[in-house]
């Protein structure tokens, strides 16, 4: 039986580890090539030694805030997989929740860019290096978004105010590349994953994993055991790259965050501690 993604060809930026790797993991279950972008190179030799089948398999190594090397890494992904049906935007940093009274201006000024350049700017970057292809394939764009694209405190100012212009980037582009390429998005909640947090903050090498391993209560979400391994959130990145079963859709969000916006009222302000 054929995958919703048999004879695709994919690109997914920040797809050594976390979410990212599970859903290459998930695209190339579902028959697609993929173009792995990160910038660990062992990390992505082990996402390619481990898949079943390693001539699906491209690896790229480069920052996404590297328009030329985004560029050599669509380039590269046409020259061995023919055309390029998919760009999922995924890269990013967490602030790991620091809080606006927990920062410093000079600090906010460093993270501030450090953190807008990476999950924005890098999200604008790899789009503005894909969409000539997409257009030619009539592909898509599914970006990671996140429960902080909407709600607060799934992350500090400056992560929540990233993901927030990521949904506006979200919707701006798929006016923009429409009617030729879809652009959509999934909005995951929080997961045990790899991802880090700002160099400028010292966070850089502290992974959010570490933060569950640290947890003995369940999330304050309806599916309290919905958020933890990134397998279980590929599955809306699936059905938005699948042409064939999500045709009418643009400019969407799933939401994939355990119910986070029909949860009750758990502490009415974040500042009472003030």
């Amino acid at each position: 039986m054929s995958g919703w993604l048999e004879g695709y060809a994919a690109l997914i930026t920040g797809g050594g580890s976390g979410i990212g790797r599970a859903v290459a993991e998930r695209f190339l279950a579902e028959g697609a090539s993929v173009t792995i972008v990160g910038r660990d190179r062992d990390q992505l030799a082990d996402v390619a030694h481990a898949a079943a089948d390693p001539s699906r398999v491209h690896t790229f190594v480069t920052d996404v805030r590297d328009s030329e090397g985004l560029h050599a890494a669509v380039a590269e992904t046409v020259e061995r997989f023919g055309k390029l049906d998919t760009l999922v935007a995924n890269a990013g940093v967490w602030d790991y929740q620091r809080q606006l009274t927990r920062l410093t201006a000079k600090e906010i000024d460093a993270a501030f860019d450090e953190v807008f350049s990476i999950n924005v700017k890098g999200y604008l970057l790899a789009a503005e290096a894909a969409w000539p292809e997409l257009v030619k394939t009539r592909g898509s764009i599914v970006m990671t978004l996140s429960n902080a694209s909407f709600h607060v405190n799934g992350g500090g100012p400056l992560y929540t105010a990233s993901k927030h212009a990521c949904l506006g980037l979200m919707r701006e582009l798929a006016y923009e590349l429409a009617p030729k390429v879809r652009v959509n998005g999934v909005a995951c909640g929080g997961m045990n994953t790899d991802l880090r947090g700002p160099e400028s903050l010292a966070l850089g090498d502290r992974s959010i994993a570490a933060s569950f391993a640290e947890r003995r209560d369940a999330p304050p979400i309806p599916l309290h055991d919905s958020s933890t391994d990134p397998r279980d959130f590929t599955a809306p990145y699936v059905l938005l790259a699948a042409r064939e079963q999500s045709g009418p859709i643009t400019g969407h969000a799933i939401s994939a965050d355990g119910g986070i916006g029909v949860r009750g009222f758990a502490r009415a302000a974040g500042g009472d501690h003030l």
